[in-house]
């Protein structure tokens, strides 16, 4: 969100970013990132959750004064739901949403706060929500059942390049997710003992009686699903690499500036916002606003890309080494 600046602030931000060679108020380059944290498994109850964060969060007043201080902070969590779907579909679906915490926004009256979440929540679902990037593991019974999977993504402070943040923790997220075992339930009538595969459940007339209104159903016509009652937390979901990152691009007429602070998009209100994806290594666009400069973009994508699965690499290693140790901490006890 931009701040609100003078014209000779604007002025003074713009001269500096033009000069050779260019100048920022915290001394980064223009195609420096501030430095940013990742962390997973932050929401225990979720089925998947990260946090991104960078430097100290800070709003208000204190903002104001400490000019390009402050960080952005965001939480995004993915809960899935088990969903009706038509009898012509497969089902599964990724359902957005982003809210705004007042304080990041407190100079923010509620009406425009709404816009604000109204936007960014059109944004990341346009691309998220995509029929094209719905993981084909959230199928449970085909036609009748599937996960509907609910991201939230909550801000809880800006401190500039508000898109970029919240993108890169959805990804976080989806990539931490979990979808849960299930095994398929068949009914069927009595007298039909066709063999049963290991992962579906038959219930017969042993088990529902042979007055059973159950009776009328097709054999071998799985309807219902139940939980496996396995160790591991479930499967990820499929074609994790296929969710994009976004990376924003702060024009000038000579130049261009990446993580821009809230300062910084007041004194540039021209930007490109493109969604990259990259798997198997292939550039894929899954989105964007303004089509200039996609080259660049493409580049500092997938920088951002390598950055962010180094990121949560090194998170997954963490996490299983800690599980590890309060696992064994318990057997000694």
């Amino acid at each position: 969100m931009t701040t609100a600046l003078s014209k000779v602030e604007i002025s003074y931000i713009r001269s500096s970013l033009l000069s050779a060679p260019p100048l920022r108020a915290d001394g980064r380059s223009p195609e420096d990132f501030r430095p940013i944290a990742v962390e997973t498994g932050v929401a225990p109850l979720a089925n998947g959750s990260a946090r991104v964060s960078i430097g100290e969060p800070c709003t208000g007043r204190e903002k104001e004064a400490e000019g390009a201080g402050g960080g952005t902070e965001v939480v995004a969590a993915v809960k899935l739901e088990v969903d009706g779907v038509g009898e012509d579909k497969e089902g599964g679906k990724v359902v957005c949403n982003v809210s705004c915490s007042p304080a990041a926004y407190p100079h923010l009256s509620s009406p425009a706060l709404d816009d604000l979440q109204s936007d960014l929540t059109s944004v990341l679902g346009s691309v998220l929500s995509h029929p094209s990037l719905c993981p084909k593991n959230l199928v449970i019974v085909p036609g009748q059942k599937a996960w509907a999977l609910r991201l939230d993504t909550i801000i809880f402070a800006d401190a500039g390049n508000v898109l970029d943040y919240p993108m890169m923790a959805c990804r976080a997220a989806l990539v931490d997710t979990r979808v849960p075992s299930t095994r398929s339930v068949e009914y069927r009538a009595p007298g039909k003992r066709n063999e049963v595969p290991d992962d579906i459940m038959d219930v017969d007339e042993g088990r529902n009686g042979p007055s059973s209104l159950l009776e009328t159903r097709e054999p071998s016509r799985v309807v219902d699903f139940e939980l496996a009652d396995y160790w591991d937390e479930g499967g990820v979901l499929e074609a994790r690499d296929a969710w994009p990152v976004c990376v924003t691009l702060n024009m000038l007429p000579t130049m261009h500036l990446l993580d821009a602070t809230s300062q910084e998009e007041s004194a540039i209100p021209l930007r490109l916002h493109a969604m990259f994806a990259f798997p198997g290594g292939k550039p894929t666009l899954h989105g964007m606003r303004m089509a200039v400069l996609l080259k660049n973009a493409e580049k500092y994508a997938r920088n951002m890309w390598t950055g962010l699965e180094a990121k949560l690499a090194e998170e997954e290693a963490r996490r299983s080494i800690k599980a590890r140790e309060k696992f064994y901490g318990r057997r000694r006890r």
